[in-house]
């Protein structure tokens, strides 16, 4: 009985912890009237996006998994599906969404709060989970919309089970904590693919010491298996947009900001020296103190009731810091899962630091005395913190905007073209509320990069232009936008104030202009230059970039693909018909489908055509490699051209090493510099 009151008194405890948390958001929310930025912005609409494919939100339309797929290229899809999926019960609108966060926010502290309890008992669970709820880190990314909370909930829960499943004994090793642990761990990469610099080093651990047992071997082999076979359906889809999207946002982006280099001493630093910040300096202050008094006791802690987990919670720490610290793109935001750990063992520290009072009556209440100082304190100082931050207003009319262009438009999908960009008025914001409830009218930059300033001018509908300063980009953001209002072609409509004395104009084209053209012909000329080979790429892949963003929805490619299907009924054929199905299929990331064509146009064209080459390509990306290794070298033996056969060689050594044959590897190291040589020389004479 005095169990069963306990353990409610400790869920109604939690319950309260995360109730009050919401208070806080919520309200916060509610007096915030700033609008998403940028990333804010971009993950509301793939929630927007993958809700409307699994036909929870409407408009929407189930069009199978390769769809789905689709919609997240570079960022896996878990959140997305959970966002979109509460979108329809909660609202679409970041105020409602905030609830997402809600949820997300739930799970860690539940986790976390179970975790403290596991490895300490009740008192360390609730401590940990107040701590972490005070914690002005994670407070940030409760009213955020963007990934980090869902990754810490995903990163928390998987090394949590990981933890109970790796425990010595009959406490841990048995098949249901297996079987949750690899659910939990795929589901913690489908957040987010950064989720192994937080998981991985953690579950090679507890693999390692899987090892030594039959029972636990084949266990995790059983995981391993069931977390590939979630996440590879992703990953095989998207691995080649993934791969670049990474570079981009951590290598690149790295170097942009000037971040510490790897063997640089501030590297290793960078985030250590966030904690106080980021955990509280009461909390970090007196938790450190506690650990630092068992140390030097080198003494048991007899009031807590288990302590035979904090080995492995803190080893983990400590290759979760490693491992972020690894990273060359360094963040405040990316230090978010350390801090459920940290705020288990800080609260482990607490309690270690209130038992060093005494054991008289006065002495011991001045451990809660201090314990209750240093949480109102800190409750005080991160309310503060967060509610300093409250802007009064949405920082640019980007809503009124999108409002007069549902009236005018209606129902019917807009691409309109935008010359500034600031954190109030960018592509991702207006794309958002361009899409909320139904909406279809999507906002793209276009034009400021050199040579597609006519191309803007020639195919844009709408433009949304700004006066003053144009936030990033500023000189050629003006130059743009002082080309489009000398432009006769288009008028403007309406204008709203912004700030700083600058005004934003809604512009649209006159009904006296000239209609402009489709791309639909411009593309099949493009594909047809396919069966040039590598020379013809880049310009291909150049024209198509631009043509991307005056077409988000690309409904070019069903008109050329309608046309193509009845031009081959007609005319079997038809190389236009067939170079153009083939490239739609590439650009649709279909690669099988794509394959296909590339065989029906090699048996039209012959040996020497380069749809054998292209065929190659497409069956790598799809991972059909030990098929693309046989193909290259029944290939090898019919070919005459010397450029053809330098790169199929390559291609053939390449695909040979991922089907594992020793052949590969050795193979590429006499053939790689050829391939590589006879493109760039094919490319750059094109370009010369």
């Amino acid at each position: 009985m005095l169990l069963r009151h306990q353990n409610l008194i400790w869920w109604i405890a939690l319950g309260l912890i995360w109730s009050l948390s919401c208070v806080l958001d919520h309200t916060w929310l509610q007096l915030d009237q700033r609008l998403p930025s940028w990333d804010q912005a971009e993950y509301l609409s793939s929630a927007i996006e993958h809700g409307r494919q699994l036909r929870v939100l409407d408009p929407g339309r189930w069009e199978g998994l390769q769809a789905l797929l689709d919609l997240s290229p570079k960022i896996p899809p878990l959140s997305s599906i959970l966002s979109g999926s509460l979108m329809a019960i909660v609202g679409q609108n970041p105020d409602q969404a905030g609830w997402i966060l809600s949820f997300w926010h739930g799970v860690v502290l539940l986790t976390v709060a179970s975790w403290g309890r596991c490895i300490g008992g009740r008192r360390l669970g609730i401590l940990a989970a107040l701590f972490l709820a005070m914690a002005p880190g994670m407070a940030e990314h409760r009213v955020e919309f963007t990934l980090d909370l869902a990754l810490t909930g995903t990163t928390t829960l998987a090394l949590f089970l990981l933890y109970r499943w790796q425990r010595p004994g009959s406490q841990g090793g048995q098949w249901p904590q297996a079987i949750v642990a690899a659910t939990a761990l795929a589901a913690s990469v489908l957040t987010k693919q950064s989720a192994l610099l937080v998981v991985a080093l953690p579950a090679i651990w507890a693999g390692l010491q899987a090892l030594r047992e039959p029972k636990r071997s084949l266990q995790l082999v059983a995981g391993l298996g069931l977390a590939l076979i979630a996440i590879i359906p992703w990953l095989q889809h998207n691995w080649i947009t993934t791969l670049g999207g990474t570079q981009r946002a951590v290598i690149a982006s790295a170097a942009e900001e000037g971040d510490p280099g790897l063997l640089q001493l501030e590297s290793w630093i960078w985030y250590p020296r966030l904690l106080p910040k980021q955990v509280g300096g009461l909390v970090l202050g007196g938790g450190l103190a506690g650990c630092l008094l068992q140390a030097m006791k080198r003494s048991n802690s007899g009031g807590i009731e288990k302590t035979e987990g904090m080995g492995w919670l803190t080893g983990t720490a400590i290759c979760v810091l490693i491992a972020t610290s690894l990273s060359p793109n360094k963040d405040a935001r990316y230090i978010a899962p350390l801090l459920p750990l940290l705020s288990i063992i800080l609260a482990r520290g607490w309690l270690l630091l209130l038992q060093a009072f005494g054991k008289r009556p006065w002495q011991r209440a001045i451990g809660p005395v201090l314990l209750l100082l240093a949480s109102l304190l800190s409750a005080i100082e991160l309310i503060r913190i967060q509610w300093g931050d409250i802007r009064d207003a949405p920082g640019s009319p980007a809503a009124d905007v999108i409002a007069s262009l549902r009236q005018r438009e209606g129902s019917d999908h807009v691409t309109v073209l935008i010359a500034a960009s600031d954190r109030d008025l960018n592509e991702q914001t207006l794309s958002y509320l361009g899409n909320l409830d139904g909406g279809a009218i999507d906002v793209r930059r276009l034009g400021r990069s050199k040579g597609q300033s006519t191309l803007a001018r020639e195919q844009a509908e709408w433009w949304i232009l700004a006066t003053g300063d144009q936030g990033t980009s500023r000189k050629s953001a003006r130059q743009l936008s002082r080309e489009v209002r000398q432009d006769p072609r288009f008028e403007r409509v309406q204008t709203w104030p912004w700030s700083k004395g600058r005004d934003i104009e809604l512009w649209k084209r006159k009904p006296t202009a000239p209609e402009p053209e489709r791309f639909d012909r411009r593309f099949i000329a493009l594909a047809r230059s396919m069966e040039e080979g590598p020379a013809a790429l880049e310009a291909i892949f150049g024209s198509i970039e631009p043509w991307h963003l005056l077409d988000p929805r690309f409904a070019y490619q069903e008109r050329v693909e309608n046309w193509a299907l009845a031009q081959l009924e007609e005319s079997p054929d038809d190389r236009d018909a067939l170079w153009s199905l083939a490239l739609i299929n590439v650009l649709r990331n279909r690669p099988n489908k794509a394959a296909d064509w590339f065989e029906r146009i090699q048996k039209v064209e012959g040996e020497e055509s380069w749809a054998r080459t292209y065929r190659l390509v497409v069956l790598i990306a799809n991972w059909q490699t030990c098929k693309a290794s046989w193909s290259a070298s029944d290939q090898m033996e019919k070919l005459q051209s010397g450029q053809q056969r330098d790169i199929i060689t390559a291609l053939r050594d390449l695909a040979r090493t991922a089907c594992f044959d020793p052949r590969g590897p050795i193979g590429l190291f006499s053939s790689l510099e050829p391939a590589v040589t006879t493109i760039i020389d094919s490319i750059e004479g094109t370009s010369r």
